[in-house]
């Protein structure tokens, strides 16, 4: 059953994954819209939830009653799921089914996130959401499976795929790459994977700004719900992204540029995988920034 809350009280915000680097970020931003509520398998923060217990899930929508809900919890371990199917399909794709099943009967709008991967990389443009998917691995599989999942539920659901997410909390590209930069002298680094690096303060920043909206009731998302392509703009390889932390980092390494196939992994990755943000811009009327400037601005606030 759904609490009714008066006008005067505030938005009660769900955040699900609110110990991953893009939910740690969506913790602060979503603040200023609402009373969130930041879940996660850890519970550190607040409620405990374990996405492979189809009964929890439930029992934390019912028990929280809230107004929206943003899921950043996701399995995103890329080389991993290709041996760990079963637990990323249930995590990435059949537990978002049944939380936009859930919401659809309680009418609350939900933000989800999808990925860059849900694509083969053939394509030589940015990728727009009418375009074809061909995901070339089980992560990809599974995320496209859960946007799938959540588009047919009925929810009032935005989906916001993204790429290359990096920031200065969590696992990534740019950490990892920040600790190797000062161990060693040298680095060899692929420089045909071609995509488009978003900050995951970026990402939270524009979920607060459409989600505003929506709560204040000027988005109607029986008009604009659905798919969206949201990342930095411009693209870079691999190598190109290293090159731009060495030198906004001001330290001193070797970058060799090398093909994937000299960096064998259990999962395939598409060789391009840009996306196309303009429908996003159009439709909210928010420009991303370019992925070089959102770099700086996030070396800035960890030094």
């Amino acid at each position: 059953m759904t609490t009714k809350r008066t006008t005067a009280e505030r938005p009660r915000i769900l955040l699900i994954g609110a110990n991953g680097q893009v939910g740690w970020e969506l913790r602060r931003t979503l603040a200023t819209l609402g009373d969130v509520i930041p879940a996660s398998l850890e519970g550190e923060y607040g409620p405990t939830i374990d996405l492979l217990d189809p009964a929890a899930l439930a029992r934390l929508v019912e028990d929280t009653s809230p107004d929206a809900v943003v899921n950043a919890a996701a399995y995103t371990a890329v080389d991993k799921a290709e041996s760990d199917r079963a637990i990323a399909q249930r995590i990435n794709a059949d537990a978002v089914g049944e939380l936009g099943a859930m919401l659809a009967e309680r009418g609350t709008p939900i933000v989800h996130y999808s990925t860059d991967f849900v694509f083969s990389g053939n394509l030589d443009r940015p990728y727009r959401e009418d375009d074809a998917p061909g995901p070339l691995n089980v992560y990809g599989e599974t995320k496209l499976g859960g946007e799938q999942a959540l588009l047919s539920s009925g929810a009032r659901a935005l989906i916001f795929r993204t790429s290359w997410v990096y920031g200065i909390r969590g696992a990534n590209f740019l950490l990892t790459m920040l600790r190797l930069l000062k161990e060693r002298d040298e680095l060899r680094i692929v420089d045909d994977q071609i995509g488009s690096p978003t900050w995951s303060r970026m990402l939270a920043s524009a979920t607060a700004l459409v989600l505003y909206r929506v709560l204040r009731g000027e988005l109607d998302l029986e008009k604009v719900g659905g798919l969206y392509h949201l990342t930095g703009s411009g693209q870079v390889s691999w190598y190109g992204f290293a090159s731009a932390i060495l030198e906004d980092a001001g330290l001193d390494a070797s970058l060799i540029p090398i093909p994937s196939s000299e960096y064998p992994a259990p999962a395939r990755r598409p060789l391009y995988s840009v996306l196309d943000n303009s429908l996003f811009q159009e439709t909210f009327g928010l420009a991303m920034p370019d992925w070089r400037l959102s770099l700086r601005q996030c070396l800035d606030e960890k030094t």
